[in-house]
C-alpha cells in the first residue's frame, strides 16, 4: 500500500518503522522545525530526523490549508495516510485524497480522551486500564469511526512519558493490522459509543498542584504530567517543581514541609514523600539534598 506517514514526535517513530515493512512509504508530513532550549534552536522534528535518514521526502507545512501543500499531497496518490501524534488540523479538503482516508493511531480507548494529551489525562484521572484505537479521521476531533482497539493496563507508578513510549510500540502493530485490513477490504469501521471524554493541550498553568486534595490524587496528577507539561507549587510567591514523589499515610497541614530523613509535603489527605524538587531558579535535585539547607519551619502555598 502507498502511505503517506504524518507524525511528529518521537513516539510516532516506531509505528513508521514498522508501516515501512509492509508499504511503501510516498512521503512523510511532520511539524517545522521548532525552537528548542533556551537558546530557542531551531530544530527538526524526530519524525523528520528519521525520515531524511532512509531518505524518504519529507513534507513540514505551518498549515495544511496552503494551497500548494495540497497539490503536492493530491499528487502524491496515497492508498492512505497514517497519522501518529501529527499536530496539524486537517481540512476537509484533503480527507477524501487517499482511497482509504487518514487512519489515526490514538492512545485511548475512543471515545474516551479525544483530543492531545489523552495518556496524560488518563493517569491524571486515577485510570487503571486505557488502551490504543484505530479510526477514520473525519472533520470532528476523533470522532470518527473506529476499526481496532487494544485495552491496555496502566503500571502502578508508571509515568505518562513511560506509557506513551509503551504504547508507541503495540500502537505500531495495531495500525498496521488496521491498514493491511483495509487494503484486503477486511476493515470494520464502528461507529463510537458512549460518553465522550476530553483531554485538551495541556499548558504550564494546568501542572498546579491543589494541595487540598488528597495525596493520591496528586500522586497521579504528578504521574500524568511528567515529562510535559510538569507538576509544581508555589513557595513565596515563587514557582517550586515537584518532581516524582510517593503518597504516605502521614499527616501534615496542607502545604507544610517535614524536613528529616525523608520531605513530606502536607495535603488535604495524608501527604507526599518527596523524590525530585526544583526550587526557585534551581536545577533539579534529591529533596533530601534540599532539605539538609532548609531551616525551621517550612510552608508552601496550595
Amino acid at each position: 500500500m502507498r502511505i503517506l506517514f504524518a507524525g511528529t514526535p518521537a513516539t510516532a517513530v516506531p509505528t513508521l518503522l514498522r508501516l515501512a515493512d509492509e508499504n511503501e512509504i510516498i512521503g512523510v508530513l511532520t511539524r517545522a522545525p521548532a525552537p528548542v532550549g533556551r537558546k530557542r534552536i531551531m530544530t527538526p522534528s524526530p519524525v523528520e530526523n528519521f525520515a531524511r535518514e532512509r531518505g524518504w521526502s519529507v513534507l513540514t507545512p505551518s498549515s495544511l490549508r496552503d494551497a500548494g501543500v495540497q497539490q503536492q499531497i493530491h499528487e502524491l496518490r496515497p492508498d492512505a495516510v497514517a497519522v501518529v501524534a501529527y499536530g496539524l488540523l486537517i481540512p476537509k479538503a484533503l480527507l477524501d485524497v487517499p482511497t482509504h482516508g487518514w487512519i489515526n493511531l490514538h492512545y485511548s480507548l475512543l471515545p474516551q480522551w479525544r483530543g492531545a494529551a489523552p495518556v496524560q489525562y488518563a493517569i491524571a484521572a486515577g485510570q487503571k486500564r486505557t488502551g490504543i484505537s484505530t479510526f477514520l479521521i473525519e472533520e470532528g476531533l476523533d470522532t470518527g469511526p473506529v476499526f481496532d482497539t487494544l485495552e491496555v493496563e496502566i503500571g502502578h507508578r508508571e509515568t505518562a512519558g513511560e506509557l506513551l513510549d509503551r504504547l508507541s510500540d503495540v500502537g505500531a502493530d495495531l495500525l498496521a493490522k488496521t491498514l493491511k485490513d483495509l487494503e484486503t477490504g477486511e476493515a470494520r469501521g464502528r461507529e463510537q459509543a458512549g460518553e465522550p471524554s476530553h483531554a485538551p493541550q495541556l499548558k504550564t498553568a494546568d501542572g498546579k498542584l491543589d494541595l487540598t486534595r488528597p495525596a493520591v490524587e496528586l500522586d497521579a496528577q504528578i504521574r500524568g504530567f511528567t515529562p510535559a507539561p510538569g507538576t509544581w507549587t508555589t513557595w513565596n510567591g515563587d514557582r517550586v517543581k515537584i518532581g516524582p514523589a510517593t503518597p504516605v499515610s502521614d499527616q501534615l497541614e496542607v502545604g507544610e514541609v517535614s524536613v528529616g530523613d525523608r520531605v513530606l509535603l502536607g495535603t488535604g489527605e495524608g501527604a507526599l514523600e518527596l523524590d525530585q524538587i526544583a526550587p526557585p531558579g534551581k536545577p533539579w535535585m534529591k529533596a533530601v539534598d534540599w532539605g539538609r539547607g532548609v531551616r525551621g519551619k517550612v510552608v508552601w502555598n496550595s
